[in-house]
């Protein structure tokens, strides 16, 4: 159990526990009154097959105690849980993980017993889409898509300043169609959009076709930039495969700002300039999206998660 740096404070307002959960780690937090974030830290995410979301639950139990522990002279009012996956904010569900195994879990219900507190529930992705708007790269744009591209590709859409859930489906952008004579998907289908355009996608491509390892998108960046064509097709190919996929989101949507966060935001200019060029040849009378890296990087879910936390908490309060 390690600590991290903290980063910027929330503001004024409750004091929460926060618990972003991932496949592999969990980030835990203690948000004080000032809104300072305390005790970040990143555990392996807790494993049980027989009933994967109790052994979850039941870890917040001892994150929790660790962080009262450290700061016992605060009194916390609620905690948030984010999950990846499938989430049914509403019943407080997690409808389906497959890497973490369940499938229509009351993880809020269970949260909510193992850590005696009331829980805000929600999607890891739409969280941090949260976190981007109300203290990051989307501020002051309240039509908003938030992209998490990495292994895969993961979206937060943002309508008049709320995120939108769809009942837990809304967000799947990795897995719009973008070739329909492209690869199969281990979702199923194919030619999703993150069978080329993830970082992970990225990588996998250029080590199949040119037989060299290749540890990350940087790699096949490196070597687009030194002037290799197999890489800068690959590249390329990505490039074209997300700016057909945001157009048609602006088409559909249209967004004040996209906002790109994940691994592959990293690569800077060199993903945001051609990208953006090509979202201009391809938009006509479309509204033209501000076109924004990420600001809060890997802490972004924990703090979307806290400030849900916090929001519950106000809403109790101010409950008659």
């Amino acid at each position: 159990m390690t600590d991290t740096a903290r980063p910027a404070p929330l503001g004024p307002g409750a004091a929460v526990l926060a618990f972003d959960v991932g496949g592999t780690d969990t980030k835990s937090a203690m948000v004080d009154v000032s809104g300072q974030v305390l005790g970040l830290r990143r555990t392996p995410t807790a494993r049980d097959d027989a009933d994967p979301a109790r052994a979850i639950a039941e870890s917040f139990a001892e994150l929790a105690r660790a962080l009262r522990d450290d700061h016992p002279e605060i009194e916390v009012a609620a905690a948030g849980v984010s999950v990846p996956g499938l989430v049914d904010e509403v019943r407080g569900l997690g409808l389906f993980a497959s890497n973490l195994g369940w499938r229509d879990a009351p993880i809020r219900d269970l949260a909510e017993r193992a850590l005696g507190l009331p829980v805000a529930f929600g999607h890891d992705v739409r969280a941090a889409g949260d976190a981007e708007h109300r203290l990051g790269a989307a501020r002051g744009h309240d039509d908003a898509v938030v992209l998490a591209i990495g292994t895969g590709i993961a979206s937060s859409m943002l309508i008049g300043g709320q995120p939108y859930s769809g009942g837990g489906y809304a967000g799947e952008f990795g897995h719009s169609l973008a070739d329909p004579r492209g690869e199969r998907c281990p979702c199923g289908a194919i030619g999703c959009l993150e069978t080329i355009a993830s970082a992970g996608a990225i990588a996998r491509r250029y080590r199949e076709a040119s037989g060299r390892e290749a540890a990350g998108a940087r790699v096949v960046l490196d070597a687009a930039e030194a002037g290799d064509p197999l890489a800068q097709r690959i590249w390329g190919a990505a490039i074209e495969a997300l700016a057909e996929g945001i157009a048609r989101l602006v088409a559909t949507l249209a967004p004040e700002a996209v906002v790109i966060g994940g691994g592959l935001s990293q690569a800077g200019p060199a993903l945001f300039e051609p990208l953006g060029e090509r979202i201009d040849e391809l938009l006509s009378f479309h509204r033209r999206p501000v076109l924004r890296r990420a600001e809060l990087g890997d802490d972004a879910g924990l703090l979307g998660t806290a400030l849900a936390a916090r929001d519950l908490a106000a809403a109790r309060t101010a409950a008659p």
